[in-house]
């Protein structure tokens, strides 16, 4: 079986990115590693690590090699400005967003199995004048996906998002039959051809408190959530609830199920985070390539220290190799 390669964004160059690929190169990898980055930064960052790193920089790829402890394949891409740990400039935006475009062409033409990303600093990009809300929209639009869903997974526990980066205010009225039956059938396909469960069981959360109360409390969960769980369910698809968010994550509950589908952000994601944060991964549903990143963000009073974690960017490019292996079956 040819030997993976995959491509790994280092991100926010101020932020601890570019410190955890230095971190994992230092690892053994069943794959070809290349990362995404400008060399010298990476160079500096090594030596203000104390970490022996030989770089070599690669624009073209023949057949893959075994990445190798200690060194780094690196396609690089220049700062767009001088860059010191800890602090953010907005030129350097247009460079995070360089590395994120490479990693996308290098897998939609098939150079790479797969992209991992390190953080990004979203209000950086933004302070640039470019609109930009996130990785998963982001990577949408550049691979032409009609709709990207956000999962994030902790050992068994997988919890997916039908709302990500939205005021909640706006989330009611984003909810609507149609985009819960897409991100329904987006995550029950992908778990299946992902992830290899042949029947996955998803666990939707009401929006409201106790589920709306039979509608004392909302009746988003009558008028939209349940109509189109019953849709989908006449498809074949094995759906329970809607199940109030608060006894959602109960035992009990998860043991019934594969994976957990939230209605917005803060609904699912800090019981992940509780459970798994270090050690979690997000993955991107509904997009042509595969996509995995880390659970946490740049961690801009980390960089440069040798503090930062690397656990959950290690997990990432874990899960990367296990998908992108699966999807070609």
């Amino acid at each position: 079986m040819p030997l993976p390669r995959i491509i790994l964004t280092s991100g926010e160059p101020a932020g601890i990115g570019p410190d955890l690929c230095i971190d994992i190169a230092a690892r053994r990898w069943p794959c070809e590693l290349v990362v995404a980055a400008d060399r010298g930064l990476l160079e500096e960052r090594a030596r203000a690590l104390n970490a022996n790193l030989q770089i070599e920089v690669v624009e073209n790829f023949a057949h893959p090699s075994e990445h190798r402890p200690g060194t780094m394949r690196v396609l690089h891409r220049p700062l767009r400005a001088a860059c010191r740990p800890g602090h953010l400039d907005a030129a350097n935006a247009r460079y995070v967003l360089d590395l994120l475009d490479a990693a996308v062409d290098g897998c939609v033409d098939g150079t790479f199995a797969a992209m991992v990303t390190a953080p990004v600093q979203k209000s950086i990009i933004n302070d640039a004048g470019i609109p930009f809300s996130g990785h998963t929209e982001y990577l949408a639009q550049r691979t032409g996906a009609a709709l990207p869903v956000m999962m994030l997974a902790a050992d068994r526990l997988r919890v997916a998002l039908a709302t990500t980066h939205l005021p909640l205010t706006a989330v009611s009225a984003a909810i609507t039959r149609g985009l819960l039956e897409q991100v329904l059938r987006i995550l029950d396909h992908d778990l299946r051809t992902r992830f290899g469960i042949a029947a996955p069981r998803i666990l939707v959360c009401g929006l409201n408190p106790h589920a709306g109360e039979s509608g004392h409390l909302g009746r988003e969960e009558i008028e939209t959530i349940t109509p189109a769980l019953a849709v989908l369910r006449g498809e074949g698809l094995h759906l329970i609830g809607p199940v109030p968010a608060d006894t959602a994550f109960t035992p009990h509950q998860l043991e019934q199920a594969d994976a957990v589908l939230a209605m917005y952000h803060d609904q699912g994601l800090p019981v992940l985070k509780f459970a798994g944060f270090g050690n979690a991964v997000n993955v991107t549903l509904g997009l042509p390539i595969v996509r995995t990143s880390v659970d946490h963000g740049t961690a801009l009073t980390l960089a440069g220290t040798g503090k930062a974690d690397p656990g959950s960017l290690a997990a990432a490019l874990e899960l990367a190799l296990t998908i992108s292996d699966a999807a070609k079956h």
